[in-house]
Order: structure tokens, then C-alpha cells, then sequence
């Protein structure tokens, strides 16, 4: 299938190869993962993808010569593929590794409101289209989502169960279920008080970006996340005419509505899905990931120790989860 991708690979390559080394290195230990003395690490590929009317996205693919399977990696706020780089770099000799920047993050397309709202249903749309374009086998295929990334992939499977061989999905809210969410995504889902929400988060985007990892957690648990990733998250927040915050607002603008969808619909779901919750979340706290795993009849690993970025603060558990779906025959 012809793919309109532009590859981007200048200096960076050095820098992706380098660092693929010294992730493989790092985790090895932790994960089992060795790499093959015979080939060099595969190095990632940015570049961009369209996948229909006015949605131009930039993607991340590792490819080996001969992968086990697909990954596909979904960010939430306020990030952007860059988060997956170190996982990706990780798994990238077992399996061909895929992520993207939703609509409104990153260097992806930011249409205007009127022909896309920026809605989990238009999410869900978005990530549809990307598989399809890039000829994923769903027999070989594993997602693993977060935040804003999760309900999209929910809802596509809702409607196509064996689009996937299993999810993850974690640290997300299925459910219009205020009380378990932080007072600022409360007011995000109540129209009375969402615009002035949107105005303070654009004002204080440094401020966001600089302790949004941090927060909920104990001295002793919080973590750096890469300058790489700080000045991803910085470019892309104001690129082209709509910032990050704003699509984060038009995505809570008809949350609710995609959220009953689901729950009215969850009895649909037969494509094997994990949850996966930070036991520190305080942006949406675990109880959520309770009541959906009980709703769903599914797993739930509540990770000790863990906020609302499991990926980030615990990537080898994260790669370790990835991994043993392609062991398993099922979900247990």
C-alpha cells in the first residue's frame, strides 16, 4: 500500500542509534531483552502520514527485519510520541514499533473545529484510519494506550472486536464519573466553568509541562523526563493555530457523550483488554480503573508506587506488559 511518508533522518539518526544502545543496555537486565550481536539496533523513522481530510500525523516507526508483531503506542496530555522513545527503542529488534501524535499534539494537523471536533469518536476515526493505512496484520497487533488514548481505542473496538490481538489501556476515565477525577478535569467536563479552565491552562503551559509528572506522587517517587521530550512538548504546544490545551478542551467539550456510548455499550467488547492504573494517580484515581475492570470483566494490575504516566515513571514494567501479550494465548 502506497503510504504518502516523508522520512525525516538527519543528525537525529546518530542520536536515535546511540540512544537505542543505551536503552537496550539499561534494560536489559529488567526486561530479558537482549539484543542480536548479527544486526545493528533499527534506527526509529519520524516522519508523517496522512490518513484523510485535513489529518496530516507524525508518526515513530521501529522497524526490524523480522518482527514478532506490531506495537502501537498512544499518548495522552500533555505529551507527545516522543514519550514512547525509550520503549520503543526497547522493543524495536523483537517488534515493529508505531506511534503517533494525536490531532492537536505535536506536529500533527490541528483542522479547524468545524470539520473536526477533536472528540474521542473523531479519535477513534484517526486512529481507524492510521491502522488501516499502514497495513497492519490485527492478528499480530497489540495497542497500548493511555489517557486521552484510551477511550478512541475502546471505542474502536466496540465496533470492531478483532481489529487488535489485545489492548492495554490505563489511567484514562471510560466513565462520566466526576468524583474520581482532579478538580481541574471536573471543571473541563462542565460547560459552566470549561472555558475559563481552557484560558488557565494556555497562561500556565510551562507550569504544566514542567510538574504535570510530578504531581500525586512522594519526593521519592518522582522522576525527570527528558529535555528531548520538555521541548517536544513546548514546540507542539502552540503549533499552527490551536494550542494542546485547546484540543484537550474540544476533546472534554463531548467527553460525556463518548463516555455513555461506551458504558452503553461495553457488552460489546470481545477484544482482550488489560488495565493497567497507577496506584498514585490523582488525576483519575484508581477506583476508576476499578469499577470499569469489574464493568468489562478484564484485569486490573494497580501498580504500587505509580502516578498517572506508568510509561514514564516505570517504563520496563510497561515493556514487560507489551511483551507478555504476544506470550499469552489470552488475556488473563
Amino acid at each position: 500500500m502506497h503510504l504518502r511518508f516523508k522520512t525525516a533522518l538527519t543528525a537525529s539518526t546518530q542520536r536515535w542509534r546511540l540512544a537505542a544502545t543505551a536503552v537496550l543496555l539499561c534494560l536489559s537486565a529488567v526486561t530479558g531483552f537482549a539484543q542480536p550481536r548479527s544486526e545493528p539496533s533499527p534506527v526509529p523513522e519520524i516522519g508523517f502520514i496522512d490518513v484523510g481530510r485535513d489529518i496530516k500525523l507524525r508518526r515513530m516507526v521501529v522497524r526490524p527485519s523480522n518482527p514478532k508483531g506490531v506495537v502501537l503506542l498512544l499518548h495522552g496530555f500533555p505529551e507527545t510520541l516522543y514519550v514512547w522513545r525509550d520503549i520503543a527503542l526497547a522493543l524495536g529488534n523483537e517488534f515493529e514499533v508505531h506511534a503517533f501524535d494525536w490531532p492537536g499534539y505535536g506536529l500533527s494537523s490541528r483542522p479547524p473545529i468545524d470539520r473536526f471536533t477533536y472528540s474521542p469518536r473523531d479519535y477513534a476515526d484517526v486512529l481507524k484510519a492510521y491502522i488501516d493505512k499502514s497495513g497492519i496484520d490485527p492478528s499480530r497487533f497489540v495497542i497500548y494506550a493511555t489517557d486521552i488514548g484510551a477511550l478512541p481505542v475502546l471505542m474502536l473496538a466496540v465496533e470492531k472486536p478483532k481489529f487488535a490481538k489485545a489492548i492495554v489501556v490505563g489511567d484514562f476515565a471510560p466513565f462520566d464519573r466526576p468524583q474520581y477525577m482532579y478538580p481541574s478535569l471536573q471543571s473541563l467536563k462542565s460547560p459552566a466553568s470549561s472555558e475559563a479552565t481552557r484560558t488557565y491552562m494556555n497562561t500556565t503551559r510551562d507550569e504544566i509541562l514542567e510538574n504535570a509528572f510530578r504531581r500525586g506522587l512522594h519526593k521519592e517517587q518522582q522522576f525527570e523526563v527528558s529535555q528531548e521530550l520538555k521541548d517536544d512538548m513546548s514546540r507542539g504546544w502552540n503549533h499552527g493555530s490551536m494550542s494542546s490545551a485547546d484540543a484537550f478542551y474540544h476533546y472534554y467539550s463531548h467527553f460525556t457523550r463518548d463516555q455513555n456510548h461506551l458504558e452503553s455499550n461495553l457488552t460489546r467488547l470481545r477484544t482482550p483488554t488489560k488495565v493497567i492504573w497507577g496506584e498514585n494517580d490523582i488525576y483519575i484515581k484508581a477506583d476508576m480503573g476499578r469499577e470499569f475492570a469489574g464493568k468489562a470483566k478484564t484485569d486490573l494490575r494497580v501498580l504500587p508506587g505509580i502516578g498517572h504516566y506508568p510509561h514514564l515513571q516505570n517504563p520496563a514494567q510497561t515493556i514487560d506488559e507489551i511483551r507478555a501479550l504476544f506470550q499469552a494465548k489470552e488475556i488473563p
